[in-house]
């Protein structure tokens, strides 16, 4: 039995996909039903990687939450 590729995948790798299949749509060599397809797993890898974000600032905020001289700031997503 093979596992699911959401399962075992990496941020890094989620996103490199991400990119990856973004650059293919906007060539524009894809038929409808590709597009459609793509952009479906377009939105489970950005679910993917917004779960993965969220699983590390929760994870910071519990390392830093006992420290009283490390306060957290607001991550700047313009990046």
């Amino acid at each position: 039995m093979t596992k699911k590729k959401t399962e075992t995948t990496s941020f890094e790798e989620s996103l490199s996909a991400l990119e990856s299949l973004v650059e293919r749509m906007e060539a524009g060599e894809l038929s409808l039903e590709e597009s459609l397809s793509a952009f479906e797993r377009g939105i489970a890898l950005t679910r993917s990687c917004q779960q993965a974000l969220q699983a590390a600032e929760q994870k910071v905020e519990i390392l830093t939450a006992g420290t009283p001289h490390a306060p957290t700031e607001p991550f700047d997503d313009d990046a």
